[in-house]
């Protein structure tokens, strides 16, 4: 830099910034690569949000965040597929399930693991009165085809039903929706997302392995062990992160500090900035 000064050409001195930049960026995805280093940390991704207490709301919210966490696959080219989708009552979702297939889709999304919290004017008050929604979301690597998950088809009981839409509506006019209960751990699966049983059956047993995989490797694992048994109710407390929407604007996650103005970029799928934080404070704390 001191020469650069002496020379006094601006062009080098922008030039060997614009260098300095990009291997700065270089250097936080290596490093961020780096701390990937778990077992599942490579593999795709099964995420699951489920709405909290307070019906049509937090349903609303779910399908909210349904839709930021597609967005974020799609910013991050992951390709993404719905596997299951509960819908409510009168609007949004009960629960959902997505697949994320690509490098490290685990890895980054179990930053998400948690409980999601919504305050806002709600749409759905005629009052216009301020309401706070809950979701919970849970992440699961997928399990490739040659690990070994023993499943004794006797544990497991089976239920095929009609799909359902929005509102209750039927979608098919035939029962393709399968429902798969593991009877020894009470881990219940379904998929309504084709109209195939069988293409059904296969989305839910690759849900039921992940989990079934996930179990296992937590009964080795003392420290996942102690945190699942530590799960707490979709409520207040429990939160990972906030959305504000009123009465001023500002997501804030509660683990790192890390706080974003532009709410609506977020609930785009902006979120690498939430993400990337935590990984490194997971990493220093380890």
């Amino acid at each position: 830099m001191v020469l650069l000064a002496e020379e006094e050409d601006d062009s080098l001195l922008k030039e060997c910034e614009t260098t300095v930049a990009s291997l700065e960026k270089q250097l936080e995805a290596a490093e961020l690569k780096a701390m990937l280093s778990g077992e599942s940390d490579g593999n795709n991704a099964i995420l699951a949000i489920n709405s909290g207490a307070g019906g049509t709301e937090s349903q609303d919210w779910a399908e909210m965040l349904l839709r930021m966490y597609i967005r974020w696959g799609e910013r991050n080219d992951y390709k993404t597929e719905v596997l299951d989708m509960q819908y409510g009552e009168e609007a949004g979702i009960k629960s959902a399930t997505v697949n994320f297939t690509g490098d490290y889709a685990y890895g980054y999304l179990k930053a998400e693991i948690g409980v999601h919290r919504l305050v806002r004017i709600s749409p759905y008050d005629s009052n216009k009165r301020r309401h706070t929604s809950f979701a919970s979301v849970f992440v699961y690597p997928e399990i490739a085809d040659d690990v070994e998950v023993e499943i004794n088809p006797d544990d497991l009981k089976v239920d095929v039903y009609r799909a359902s839409g929005p509102g209750g509506q039927g979608v098919n006019t035939t029962d393709s929706a399968v429902r798969i209960t593991h009877q020894p751990t009470g881990i219940v699966v379904q998929c309504q997302n084709e109209r195939s049983q069988h293409k059904n059956k296969a989305s839910a047993m690759k849900v039921l392995r992940a989990r079934l995989y996930e179990v296992e490797m937590e009964k080795k694992d003392e420290e996942k062990k102690a945190k699942e048994k530590e799960k707490r109710k979709i409520e207040w407390g429990s939160q990972i992160r906030s959305y504000v929407l009123h009465p001023y604007r500002m997501v804030k996650d509660l683990r790192t500090n890390v706080e974003m103005g532009n709410v609506d970029a977020v609930l785009d799928g902006d979120i690498d900035r939430f993400i990337e934080a935590y990984l490194l404070k997971e990493d220093v704390t380890a």
